[in-house]
């Protein structure tokens, strides 16, 4: 995202939240200096979506040899480490050393050395060795982004660009641009590199002249060294074109269009308005909307049309997953999972254009739906410049969002619980829902009371209870209050009942992301997280050895009540389910592969499973508007579906068991999506 806000029309009054937005949250974390021992300093500042939120310095050592400290504050999270680090002569580390603490606070010791050919690692997660008769680059588990930099350097130096990793896993450099950064009166000539092999997508790294880094930008942080902040925007420019010419190259070979049209036969067709499946049906598609739906035998086939036989497998509208965050580079990702539609949760104004690509065809995606989001400042402040303090800059953040066409608000933990009633009526005037978090010094019954149609994450339901113990919810005691005490709230009790009376009356709907708090409260570090166990092994080497990484961190003692606390949270949804209170399907987690788990979760709590693939297809489409044009598979709709084996009506995990995704009339094969994204297909 471009840390840059584009404004539409009445958006041009948010010029002063955007200034302001750009100063530090009072808690980012300051640079540290260098010892004596320094012979070169090199300061970065450290964006998360635009603000200033924290640092890494990076001091040469006499030795040669650097030690790097980085650290900054995401609402209150956030790493704190510094990684002494030595390389060879090719660059390539040859011991690594960090300490600190991680994004939950857990405590970080990582060590990796080489000796004698053998190299020894050991993080929170694994520990191993190996022996190496040529360069190896370690990544760290909780490394610094200069390794990053380090290891572009590294390549660059690597016969064929190349050089196997460690633990495991193989890296490939591509030089891709050269430009002239400028700020401050000064200019430097700087590269862009794409690193492969790290993850889902390349990587890009910026090196300057002398070969350091000079800056690392994704969709969620930027990395720039201090005093070059200017120049972020120009990179990142230079950036989004390239990778926009990679998307385009990618949906070129996997989309197609059929030229004649689509006819699928012989399906068990998924039924989300009866929640039945019936056997031995036809459908048929021109260009990108279904013309036609009947058992087989019954229509006219068009002449020359492409058929595909079902046989034995169900056909099922696309899937949503209402509660996601996407970038440009997780469209194929949904796609590979058989979502055909999505909501952003937490966009701003210029957030629907730039995701129009999907529409379009330039990049592989899904139909997006959006929620704005409006948080206040302060040190928890949400990673957005949409920030308000009174209610004219509340006022025009909405009318803002109105014009940019999103149809929801989102609101956020720091938002003064004075302007969510300013909020909710200048929404009512744009014909906006309003949901999100329960600002801090709020509760959720005074949420709903005050207009919320929505509330995010389960969590949420419990702090109602919590309040006289938990009144600042901008902190991470928003989790772990719930994780020692859910077990103790009664939900048979006449308070709990009485306010689930009030969200049935209000016609509230929950947005739980249960997938979340399982991972939240129940992985821990070294094992394989549960919310990916079933996937874990088909994806790319390090993104597999993220999932390893853990959860809250766990006092002693507690295990068993975080395990219990999230047993309660899926209580909860089988209460919300008797109460006759909808719930929709989201995860608040990776891109695709984790709504699966998320559907699972809702069918091991007791909901039946039919009832559960139509929560994730028709009542989303219908929460979202477009329950005319999507959401079942019927004549005049548009044409997204998806083809699985088995029956998901009985077993939600055959939704997994994906074959074929049709999106707006174009045909996708999963298989070559997961290849195309470093994913080992289902066969």
């Amino acid at each position: 995202m471009s840390s840059t806000r584009h404004c539409f029309g009445a958006a041009a009054c948010l010029a002063a939240l955007t200034a302001a937005a750009a100063d530090p949250p009072a808690a980012a974390p300051s640079p540290v200096a260098c010892g004596a021992e320094a012979t070169v300093t090199r300061d970065y500042t450290f964006f998360v979506m635009g603000n200033r939120a924290g640092f890494q310095t990076v001091c040469v050592l006499r030795d040669g040899s650097r030690e790097v400290k980085f650290a900054y504050n995401d609402r209150g999270r956030g790493p704190a480490l510094t990684s002494r680090i030595a390389l060879d002569v090719h660059g390539v580390p040859i011991s690594v050393a960090t300490a600190g603490n991680d994004y939950f606070g857990s405590p970080i010791a990582e060590r990796f050395a080489v000796a004698d050919g053998n190299a020894t690692w050991k993080s929170k997660v694994e520990a191993g060795s190996r022996r190496i008769g040529e360069p190896a680059f370690y990544l760290s588990q909780s490394g610094v982004p200069d390794e990053s930099g380090l290891l572009t350097r590294a390549l660059r130096n690597a016969p064929h660009h190349r050089m196997p990793l460690l633990p495991q896993g193989e890296a490939e450099l591509t030089q891709l641009t050269e430009i002239e950064a400028s700020a401050g009166g000064q200019s430097r000539r700087v590269t862009l590199y794409a690193i492969t092999g790290l993850g889902f997508q390349p990587t890009n790294v910026w090196l300057d002249e002398d070969g350091d880094t000079f800056a690392i930008l994704d969709g969620f942080s930027s990395l720039v060294r201090a005093g070059w902040e200017p120049a972020v925007e120009a990179l990142r420019d230079e950036q989004n074109r390239k990778d926009a010419l990679r998307r385009a190259e990618l949906a070129r070979q996997l989309r197609r269009m059929p030229t004649s049209p689509l006819v699928i036969q012989h399906a068990n067709l998924f039924e989300a308005e009866s929640g039945r499946m019936r056997g031995g049906t036809t459908v048929i598609v021109s260009q990108n909307r279904i013309t036609a739906v009947g058992p087989d035998g019954s229509l006219a086939i068009p002449p020359g049309a492409e058929r595909i036989d079902a046989s034995g497998r169900a056909l099922l509208p696309g899937l949503w997953d209402m509660h996601t965050h996407p970038d440009l580079d997780d469209g194929a990702l949904f796609l590979a999972a058989g979502i055909t539609s999505i909501r952003d949760m937490a966009a701003e104004a210029d957030k629907p254009q730039r995701l129009r690509v999907f529409d379009t065809g330039e990049a592989l995606g899904p139909r997006v739906t959006f929620a704005g989001i409006i948080d206040g400042r302060g040190p928890f402040q949400a990673p957005t410049q949409v920030l308000v303090s009174n209610e004219s800059e509340a006022r025009a953040a909405v009318q803002a969002m109105a014009e940019a066409g999103l149809p929801m608000v989102k609101i956020y933990s720091s938002v003064d619980p004075q302007l969510v009633p300013v909020i909710v009526d200048e929404a009512r005037r744009h014909g906006m829902r309003v949901g999100g978090h329960v600002p801090a010094f709020m509760t959720a019954e005074q949420a709903v009371r005050a207009g919320y149609d929505e509330i995010q994450h389960m969590n949420m339901l419990f702090l109602n209870f919590l309040f006289d113990e938990v009144k600042d919810t901008r902190t991470p005691a928003r989790f772990t209050a719930v994780a020692e005490r859910a077990p103790d709230i009664d939900l048979r009790s006449e308070r709990v009942q009485r306010f689930l009376a009030l969200l049935k009356e209000r016609k509230v709907t929950i947005d739980p992301t249960l997938g979340a708090f399982e991972a939240l409260f129940t992985d821990r570090p070294g094992q394989v997280s549960a919310v990916y166990a079933a996937v874990a092994d088909r994806m790319p080497v390090l993104v597999r050895r993220g999932f390893l990484e853990g959860g809250l961190p766990v006092p002693e003692g507690s295990d068993a009540r975080y395990r219990a606390a999230f047993r309660a949270m899926q209580q909860m949804l089988m209460a919300l389910r008797r109460a006759g209170i909808p719930f929709v399907a989201g995860t608040d987690a990776m891109a695709g592969f984790s709504l699966a788990r998320e559907l699972e979760l809702y069918v091991q709590a007791g909901v039946p499973a039919a009832e559960v693939l139509r929560i994730a297809t028709l009542e989303a489409a219908r929460l979202a508007g477009r329950g005319n044009e999507l959401g079942s598979i019927a004549p005049g709709k548009l044409a997204d579906m998806i083809i699985v084996d088995g029956d998901p009506s009985l077993n939600i995990s055959d939704v997994r068991r994906l074959r074929m995704v049709v999106k707006d009339g174009t045909l996708l094969d999963p298989d070559a999506l997961c290849r195309s994204l470093g994913i080992r297909p289902l066969n």
